[in-house]
């Protein structure tokens, strides 16, 4: 929730004042703000799309004073039509589409090089940390919030259907078009963590902030998910009030007949991998995107719908995915996971990293950080996530970091042996720029006597020991089963 909300501000819709008057299920536009019920009260909310399902006709609402991910498709009947509407301002609109169509027209004078190649991951990478506050940012709360587009009306959007392989940020860029990139990218820090605690959302490219959740209900196995992001189903799908996704297999399908005969067919009981990790509570499976390539595309389908950052959906080749499940009598049910390069230039251990929602708050996410730190000690390796992390898979880091740092600290205070910020990122398979923002967001590392020291405070040692009282899962290194896998360069490589 914004701070906005706190004031009790209105954060929807362009500032300034609009017209308000009765309106229909017909006359009711893009744009337009109107009272909508959402948990047993009406909101205001601003009215961000419209479409026709077979149910009839809904309305993508961004409520007020509600993070991103809360906007929903909701049905006609969830709007007030007793109160007035506030419309959209013709003249600002006009303004708004007359910009959008001079950089249309400018961006295609540049003609495409057909010798350009793709970006590799590194290029991608490099440029996701340029956009990417300092993972412990120190935000005040009297700082006032940016002011990001409320409507997709304000952007310069090309098409809303299913983007093509790879998503906007695949796309070649030309060399006469590299300072505009960097014209993006310039904008303040102090802006983009503001951005980051209000926004919930991680990417500050525009056209991928305005995508419209197309996905209004998912049942996946004994669970309805509601999708927070936008993800490249075909088409047709976005027209169905619910699609079914075969908890096994990940197939998807639009009709429910569809979808019963196929898991009256479906064999599969577990991912489509070699199982390298059991205990009595979760299994791990290793799957290799090349071998794997149509469940692993669907399972980056999946998780899109719950990360706003994502990019690669269809070319899996170049990636290891580790799968966490939890078995019953039914089979292994699909908890969460993560992707890792099969060879990273920058060494990181996890690429892409997701627990469902329905597993979410349950310590499910250390369980998986935990696991992809154990293969990196089992590689003799440092570890890091790739950059930028999602806002909620950085709290979980974020966490992880310090509640081991601590426990090794006061392990080695006990021992009274002495620790050096190399020392413990050996022993926990950290990379040194983790852990020293880690000992500095904690404020641990003072200047003594002419030394750097490590402090961990009172406060901080009696909050941990109140914590390890609580009963909590841990991976056990002794029931991995694993060797890291040897690949020839064929199948490190991108495959297209």
């Amino acid at each position: 929730m914004s701070p906005s909300a706190l004031s009790g501000e209105a954060a929807v819709g362009p500032e300034g004042p609009r017209q308000k008057s009765r309106a229909t299920i017909d006359t009711l536009g893009v744009g337009c703000i109107a009272m909508v019920e959402k948990n047993g009260q009406a909101r205001r909310a601003e009215i961000l799309s419209i479409k026709d399902t077979k149910s009839g006709r809904q309305f993508y609402c961004n409520f007020d004073n509600f993070n991103k991910r809360l906007d929903e498709w909701v049905p006609a009947k969830r709007i007030d039509f007793d109160q007035d509407v506030e419309w959209p301002n013709p003249d600002k609109d006009k303004q708004k589409d007359s910009k959008g169509k001079n950089t249309t027209v400018s961006k295609k004078k540049v003609p495409p090089s057909k010798a350009q190649k793709r970006p590799s991951k590194r290029e991608q990478s490099v440029a996701s940390e340029t956009v990417t506050p300092h993972p412990w940012p120190e935000v005040s709360d009297t700082q006032p919030p940016s002011k990001a587009p409320s409507t997709p009306r304000d952007l310069d959007l090309k098409s809303t259907g299913t983007p093509t392989v790879g998503g906007d940020e695949m796309d070649v860029d030309d060399d006469d078009q590299a300072p505009e990139v960097k014209k993006e990218m310039e904008f303040s820090r102090e802006a983009e963590i503001e951005k980051l605690r209000t926004g919930g959302s991680m990417t500050q490219n525009p056209t991928e902030l305005a995508r419209i959740r197309n996905i209004s209900k998912v049942q996946f196995g004994q669970f309805d998910l509601f999708p927070w992001y936008f993800s490249p189903y075909p088409e047709s799908f976005t027209q169905e009030d619910v699609i079914f996704i075969c908890e096994f297999c990940l197939s998807y399908y639009g009709d429910k007949k569809s979808f019963t005969r196929h898991r009256q067919k479906c064999s599969l009981q577990h991912p489509p991998g070699n199982e390298i990790y059991r205990d009595d509570y979760v299994s791990f499976f290793e799957i290799d995107g090349r071998r794997q390539r149509t469940w692993c595309r669907n399972l980056c389908l999946l998780s899109k719908m719950f990360l706003d950052h994502k990019t690669l959906y269809y070319d899996v080749d170049p990636f290891l995915f580790y799968v966490m499940t939890q078995k019953t009598e039914k089979g292994h049910h699909l908890v969460g996971y993560f992707s890792k390069e099969k060879e990273s230039a920058d060494g990181y251990n996890v690429a892409c990293i997701l627990t469902l929602p329905q597993y979410q708050r349950k310590g499910f996410g250390r369980l998986l950080i935990q696991f992809s730190y154990e293969l990196s000690k089992v590689e003799g390796k440092l570890g890091s996530p790739e950059k930028p992390l999602s806002d909620l898979g950085l709290l979980s880091y974020r966490q992880y970091w310090s509640e081991n740092i601590i426990d090794l600290l006061l392990e080695l205070n006990d021992r009274d042996e002495k620790s050096s910020i190399e020392s413990i990122s050996s022993a926990l398979a950290m990379t040194t720029q983790d852990v020293e923002h880690t000992l500095q967001a904690l404020k641990m590392q003072v200047y003594h006597k002419g030394e750097h020291k490590l402090v961990i405070p009172e406060s901080m040692i009696l909050q941990r020991e109140k914590a390890k009282m609580k009963k909590k899962r841990y991976i056990s290194p002794e029931n991995i089963q694993w060797k890291p896998p040897v690949f020839t360069a064929s199948t490190r490589t991108w495959g297209w």
